[in-house]
């Protein structure tokens, strides 16, 4: 699969249909910010595109907490960031968190520390998804937050693209380690 088919395709449409070709046991990971425009797309595609170049079956998808993006693309300056890495997302669109997510997914996983205590709150009980920071896997970055560059410019873009790659090289590690 190339990049950009590899980074661009939902395994399935707004994360409210689980593909049925996946193995129950294969990871599956919701990335999480405030809006669903900037941070999460990204770090989504950066998955997808990780998981695809070293041949790791996962599902993933990305949401927001807040709804007022909710059937928008992602804002036009992580379109070009994605695009400047040879991955298309000008098709995704921004959706919110719901209950089912939790169960859904094996991961939720937030860009910041204010979604991640939103997450929390929001997970109904019983939930079985693991809630936990991106940046956490990635070694000397651990409770760091991913800045929303939505107030910035490029500049800002391209250093969430970085933190968002390092993040999804680490998952995609981890998910291939034995055990």
């Amino acid at each position: 699969m190339d990049r950009l088919a590899a980074a661009s395709a939902r395994t399935y449409p707004g994360g409210m249909d689980p593909d049925p070709s996946l193995p129950a046991s294969g990871p599956r990971v919701l990335f999480v910010c405030l809006g669903n425009i900037c941070r999460s797309p990204l770090a989504e595609a950066a998955f997808r595109f990780r998981a695809a170049q070293a041949g790791l079956v996962a599902e993933a998808d990305s949401a927001g907490t807040g709804d007022w993006h909710v059937g928008e693309p992602p804002d036009p300056r992580a379109i070009a960031e994605a695009r400047r890495h040879g991955i298309d997302i000008s098709t995704y669109r921004a959706r919110q968190v719901v209950a089912a997510d939790f169960a859904r997914f094996t991961h939720v996983l937030a860009l910041d520390t204010q979604n991640l205590a939103d997450l929390a709150r929001l997970a109904p009980s019983g939930a079985s998804a693991r809630l936990a920071l991106l940046l956490d896997l990635v070694p000397g970055m651990a409770g760091r937050t991913v800045p929303d560059p939505y107030w910035g410019g490029a500049e800002d873009f391209m250093r969430t693209w970085g933190e968002v790659d390092a993040a999804a090289r680490a998952l995609v590690a981890a998910f291939a380690a034995p055990g």
